[in-house]
């Protein structure tokens, strides 16, 4: 269960960090009010899975989630570009976080 609560955790990492650029500094009350929602979820749920797994494996996983995803939505939605080394770079992460997963 605490590999749930991590990728949860990761997940919602991802919506923060994509919130928080429609912020615009925490000037616009909506989107501030929904990063901030959806970091007080993340971090719940980092919490329960800190319950049972290492601090450094839930920390590394749930920034490799987060890194990932964020990168991932920038290059689909927000335009940012796609090179083949971004990619190569963002699959090294994707591995990093699944090996986590298998030594655990």
């Amino acid at each position: 269960m605490a590999w749930v609560w991590l990728t949860i955790a990761g997940g919602f990492e991802i919506v923060w960090a994509v919130l928080l650029k429609y912020t615009e500094g925490f000037s616009r009350l909506l989107p501030s009010a929904a990063t901030l929602a959806a970091m007080g979820v993340s971090f719940y749920c980092m919490s329960r899975a800190l319950q049972v797994l290492p601090m450094g494996t839930v920390y590394a996983v749930w920034v490799g989630i987060g890194a990932f995803g964020t990168a991932l939505w920038g290059m689909a939605v927000e335009g940012d570009a796609a090179s083949a080394g971004r990619i190569l770079c963002l699959a090294l992460i994707l591995g990093g976080v699944a090996g986590l997963k298998m030594v655990e």
